[in-house]
């Protein structure tokens, strides 16, 4: 599967996609830190690769729609969180993608669980 991490995560996460087999990409490899919301879910679709990042502003699909995407992943970490956490949830999103299609759709991933937003007709699709 092909996921591109936004800038708020490293090198560690970087690695943990790797590991697992996946082709990864980041927006600072691809110099487009500081880039809009926007700009980064385009280049995404672009390059059909699933966002995943910690930016709770794509957590709002009413905002961010992920309806046409590879998909998006925010990752939801306890206040305070460290390095740990962070591994936590992403073992969690790489365990539920090996399971489940996340095109089109946006997962809150946490440690230990994954909610799923999936368009309904209701939802004006």
């Amino acid at each position: 599967m092909r996921f591109k991490l936004d800038e708020n995560l490293g090198r560690s996460a970087l690695e943990a996609f790797r590991n697992a087999g996946h082709d990864v990409s980041s927006v600072v490899l691809q110099h487009l830190a500081g880039a809009t919301d926007q700009r980064v879910l385009a280049v995404c679709e672009v390059e059909g690769r699933v966002l995943v990042t910690l930016d709770l502003d794509f957590a709002n699909p009413l905002h961010h729609d992920p309806r046409g995407t590879p998909g998006v992943a925010v990752l939801r970490l306890p206040a305070n969180a460290g390095p740990s956490d962070v591994g936590r949830a992403i073992e969690t999103l790489l365990d539920a993608v090996a399971a489940h299609d996340i095109g089109g759709s946006l997962w809150i991933v946490r440690a230990d669980r994954v909610r799923v937003w999936q368009p309904t007709s209701t939802d004006g699709a």
